[in-house]
């Protein structure tokens, strides 16, 4: 689980001293450490919804105290949020946001990491569709052949899948249509330019409202089940670490936004998803079979192809070919 929130488009980009590979690293190192730690401590102390909340409460506060003593969130005061807006916009896409998280953590407890990065390929298909479904865009059907090929590979990966379970599938397949509507409704409410946010002032608005309803659930589901022993066995300072390294994320991401272009980011997801896999086969011992390579890169190959283009794709290979 993540807790990276939308992302929108910087009106500047600031020069920096520091290598864009660097914040590539950085981005990637974080993002695939959450979901490495996540699934450590979920299947060393259970407690998926404790955890989801854990970590909106420390956003929530943490938030709160670099809005106070840093910059880094002194773009918020550019949006025009009210009460009404709060309630009529932040709170539902926090709702689907918290089930999204929910259940992408329970697909931890059924499922490996490495066939978990694998069904999320499809997130992207998943959000399309609800573009169309939700007439945010009109429907081109010649996007359906580009996205064929993600459904295609990511089918190929569910056959060979070795420790395949339906409930596991099943969370996975809610948490994707979940984050795919709540993108679309984010997509909606940054129509409009005032309302422009990067992931860090996103996760200062949505944070407390997606606290209160994970709490809520927690209180009535988990806590009546859980100890003290629970929390002191895993220890808080493997809580803070974790709730920290997920902040850390929202921070990365903001840097790599302002640093690097579109191009960069999708290839460098692909990268991290490349490299989560392997590393789950190594850390966990995740059996990875050669069906499962062959559907994965056909669905990665979509992927790209989808979201560059053939247009984008050439313009990176002459990019690293040296050509102009």
């Amino acid at each position: 689980m993540s807790s990276k929130l939308p992302t929108a488009n910087p009106t500047a980009k600031p020069a920096s001293s520091l290598h864009p590979a660097f914040y590539i690293s950085a981005w990637i190192g974080l993002s695939s450490g959450v979901i490495i730690f996540n699934k450590w401590i979920l299947h060393t102390a259970g407690f998926t919804l404790f955890l989801t909340t854990w970590h909106l409460v420390f956003a929530t506060v943490m938030t709160r105290l670099m809005a106070k003593f840093t910059t880094l969130l002194d773009s918020r005061h550019d949006v025009p949020m009210t009460a009404q807006v709060y309630l009529r916009a932040i709170v539902p896409i926090g709702a689907f946001f918290s089930l999204s998280l929910i259940f992408g953590n329970l697909a931890y407890l059924y499922l490996s990491v490495s066939f978990i990065q694998m069904l999320k390929a499809t997130n992207s298909v998943a959000t399309l569709l609800a573009t169309w479904a939700m007439r945010i865009a009109p429907v081109r059907l010649e996007l359906l052949g580009n996205i064929s090929f993600i459904v295609v590979g990511v089918v190929i990966a569910s056959i060979g899948e070795i420790k395949f379970t339906l409930i596991g599938f099943m969370c996975q397949s809610l948490a994707t249509i979940f984050e795919s509507v709540r993108l679309v409704m984010v997509q909606r409410l940054l129509s409009s330019p005032e309302f422009k946010m990067d992931p860090l002032v996103s996760l200062y608005y949505f944070a407390p409202a997606c606290a209160v309803m994970n709490g809520a659930i927690t209180a009535f589901i988990e806590l009546p089940q859980m100890r003290l022993s629970d929390i002191t066995n895993l220890g808080v300072s493997t809580l803070i670490a974790n709730a920290g390294i997920a902040l850390a994320l929202n921070i990365a991401v903001v840097f790599l936004i302002g640093k690097t272009s579109a191009l960069v980011l999708t290839l460098s997801g692909v990268l991290k998803d490349i490299l989560l896999v392997v590393a789950s086969m190594v850390i966990f011992r995740d059996p990875v079979t050669p069906l499962q390579v062959v559907g994965y890169g056909i669905a990665l190959g979509g992927l790209v192809y989808y979201k560059l283009g053939k247009e984008g794709i050439s313009a990176f290979l002459r990019q690293i070919s040296g050509r102009s």
